[in-house]
């Protein structure tokens, strides 16, 4: 009577314990998806804007943020950004994402390269 009674109250631990755990699993989901919607919101601006980014080396960017009207391309390192140059909307080069995509800019598409490698293996 004393083991049943001992296995039995470890069970109820048990499921105790689960019942703690899946409900801080869902107030830490519930929390970031909150904080998310949060930080969304306040992160809109009309005013700056990031175009684009490269990353250039460990924990080096150059960026192309666009400030009202003007454009301004700036390094970003670890501890200092750097304003590069100052562009105007003309200097802008456009690249149709098109191009991109059919691999007719300066990019391959992964099939060409794929077909690349396979000619310089041998086949066994």
């Amino acid at each position: 009577m004393i083991l049943l009674s001992s296995s039995f109250e470890s069970f109820i631990q048990l499921l105790g314990v689960l019942l703690i755990f899946l409900f801080i699993l869902g107030a830490t989901y519930f929390t970031t998806k909150w904080i998310v919607s949060y930080q969304q919101i306040n992160m809109r601006n009309k005013n700056l804007q990031i175009v684009e980014s490269i990353k250039i080396g460990t924990n080096k960017f150059i960026c192309l943020i666009k400030a009202g009207e003007i454009y301004l391309v700036v390094a970003v390192g670890k501890d200092e950004v750097t304003m590069l140059a100052q562009l105007t909307e003309e200097q802008l080069l456009e690249v149709p994402i098109r191009d991109v995509v059919a691999g007719n800019g300066t990019t391959d598409n992964f099939k060409d390269v794929l077909e690349k490698m396979k000619g310089h293996f041998s086949k066994k």
